[in-house]
């Protein structure tokens, strides 16, 4: 069988934070490809202004370096649960990985899942030990963890026989042995290891074409661009080509441009053949998991699976007494057209249109997936309100069931038994309790994706920022009865509008927890703070101090109050309940009631616990 042997195609994947990004950074500054002289930032393959504040790879990034006159194409993958469907699209385009492991926090739930992935595709694995100068670290005992996890996994006898780099990546340096004393400011012994292990592509150019989309780009010039990988035969442009839909359809279309990866460049190439990863545009409607193939010869390849959305939320037009204050676009036809482009490029998303013209319901993989939507619109310049996040239920079997997780926690000795309780009150079980040498307990749990939503805080403030959670989906199973997670506290709503005055703060403090500054300016249904109880209250926040010439002795003491909370829009979403929107403004994150009118929602809300009693 003829190879390309001057091609590697692999994959980069870890768990969140263990490096894969500032690894594939070292590799592009170590290798032949890029100009002598040429500075290269960190996190470079990281080009959204999201990724790089959060330090987190959110879509899937290809590039290409030159090595010793062999050409490696990387695929950047993202290790987050929630954008999980970007890796699983990839591994289709690659012959090997490189799983990336943190040499202190050893193999974790996102590790196991992506490897799932890869194992399934029958990939060769190299595995990269990261951060081995980082105290604590033990390289020896996480080579074990992984070698334990394969076999696990189910992999075969030459997956079982990896070949393991040491490396630091944030040093640039690697080496073949445990001992940090051996790392050298040098990649080479990745490249080796990568060039000797990795299987060259299949060299069949000389048969018919086959080119499957795997990963789908937008430009405003061209349109649609689909990136995946010549399966075989050879494509250039100009050349007649069918799109095999994946509802069975075809489509005809001609190659209008095609592009190659060097280095972070994209350029533009005349042909490409088996093995190639590229990029073509030109075709207006096309998705991911659809074949390219000579009209001739139309074989479609296996459409990719892409794992359907957990979660939910109602996007709507903002209609707050502060509405087109401080956005550009407000109007439902702009938000309709802007959620509709994100479709063109993100295939875990789904917008569906709902009864009220305004309002649409926006499904995702998790509260990150939908929380980074909601960030980049108001970036842009959108206003919208947004509703609590709801799981999905399914039917199965003729039984209602709803999303679980798999939950991983890493956590010090003194804070497992405030996780157990407040994860047992979630509906969690807990499957397993492993306490380590050096004063950390590994807990993993099953819990309803419905008690997941808004623990992360919660979590971080009992481990006071020491612990690690992560979780990964695991299976839909019957519905939890009688059970309704959320927020256990009330709210302190506005009655009024117009500006927040200390005097009137003080007076309002001692109720609950404030979430604005003094001077912020309110609306009548704007929550200004948590109750410290289960009810919500309706405070004047507006008011003054009057002013007349008689004083008391001590009357003018200073108007102090505590420092307020300010929530993020992720709290913000974690914080609301079923009856309140968060309305997201590219200046502001403010959070109401659904109903303002104050005397509107007291009806509402009595209506409201009449129906649950006659239940």
């Amino acid at each position: 069988m003829k190879t390309r042997d001057d091609i590697r195609n692999i994959a980069i994947i870890a768990h969140v934070d263990h490096g894969k990004t500032t690894l594939v950074n070292e590799m592009l500054k170590q290798s032949d490809t890029l100009p002598e002289h040429f500075e290269i930032q960190d996190r470079a393959m990281d080009t959204n202004a999201i990724e790089r504040e959060r330090g987190i790879t959110i879509l899937s990034k290809n590039t290409a370096v030159k090595y010793n006159g062999y050409q490696i194409n990387i695929l950047d993958t993202p290790g987050h649960a929630d954008f999980g469907g970007e890796v699983e699209r990839v591994m289709k385009m690659v012959d090997g990985v490189l799983l990336v492991v943190d040499a202190f926090e050893g193999t974790m739930p996102q590790t196991r899942f992506v490897l799932k992935k890869a194992l399934e595709q029958h990939l060769t694995p190299i595995v990269v030990i990261n951060k081995v100068d980082r105290e604590g670290a033990r390289p020896e005992e996480v080579v074990d963890e992984v070698l334990d996890l394969f076999i696990e996994l189910g992999a075969d006898e030459d997956q079982l026989d990896f070949p393991v780099v040491y490396a630091s990546a944030m040093n640039g340096t690697t080496s073949l042995d445990a001992d940090v004393a051996t790392q050298e400011h040098t990649m080479k012994p990745l490249f080796n290891t990568i060039i000797d292990t990795i299987p060259a592509p299949i060299d069949n150019s000389d048969e018919p074409l086959q080119f499957q989309v795997a990963i789908l780009d937008y430009n405003d010039f061209v349109g649609r661009i689909g990136i995946g990988r010549v399966v075989r035969g050879q494509i250039k442009v100009g050349d007649q080509v069918t799109v095999m839909k994946l509802d069975g359809s075809k489509q005809n279309f001609r190659v209008t441009k095609l592009f190659g990866f060097v280095g972070l460049k994209r350029v533009e190439i005349q042909e490409a053949k088996s093995g190639d990863l590229i990029a073509v545009s030109g075709m207006d409607e096309i998705n991911v998991g659809e074949t390219v193939v000579n009209p001739e010869h139309p074989d479609a390849l296996t459409p990719l699976r892409i794992d359907p959305p957990t979660l939910q939320m109602t996007f709507r037009t903002n209609d707050s007494p502060f509405a087109g204050r401080e956005g550009e676009f407000v109007t439902s036809r702009q938000l309709e057209s802007r959620l509709k482009s994100e479709l063109h490029t993100d295939v875990s998303l789904r917008v569906d249109d709902t009864d009220d013209p305004g309002a649409w319901t926006v499904s995702g993989r998790g509260e990150l997936h939908l929380s980074i939507l909601i960030e980049t619109m108001r970036r842009e310049g959108y206003e919208l309100a947004v509703s609590r996040p709801q799981v999905i239920y399914r039917e199965v079997d003729g039984v209602e069931c709803e999303p679980f997780e798999e939950v991983q926690i890493d956590t010090p000795d003194e804070y497992t038994g405030s996780i157990i309780d407040s994860l047992s009150q979630r509906k969690g079980q807990m499957k397993n309790m492993e306490p380590s040498n050096n004063g950390q307990t590994r807990l993993i749990f099953e819990v309803p994706s419905r008690g997941l939503i808004g623990y992360s805080n919660e979590f971080m403030s009992q481990t006071k920022g020491y612990g690690i959670m992560s979780h990964v989906f695991k299976e839909y199973a019957p519905v939890v009865k009688n059970w309704n997670p959320g927020r256990k506290k009330g709210t302190l709503v506005s009655m009024n509008s117009g500006k927040a005055t200390t005097y009137a703060m003080m007076g309002i403090e001692s109720r609950g927890t404030l979430l604005i500054d003094p001077g912020t300016e309110v609306y009548e249904g704007m929550i200004v703070g948590e109750n410290s109880r289960e009810n919500d209250i309706t405070v004047n926040i507006t008011k003054g101090k009057n002013l007349t010439n008689v004083r008391a002795a001590g009357s003018d003491d200073m108007a102090r109050i505590k420092t307020p909370t300010h929530l993020s829009l992720e709290e913000s979403l974690e914080f609301l309940n079923d009856d309140e929107y968060c309305e997201i403004t590219p200046e502001s994150v403010r959070l109401r009631k659904q109903i303002l009118d104050t005397n509107a929602r007291e009806k509402a809300a009595k209506r409201r616990k009449a129906a649950l009693r006659d239940k």
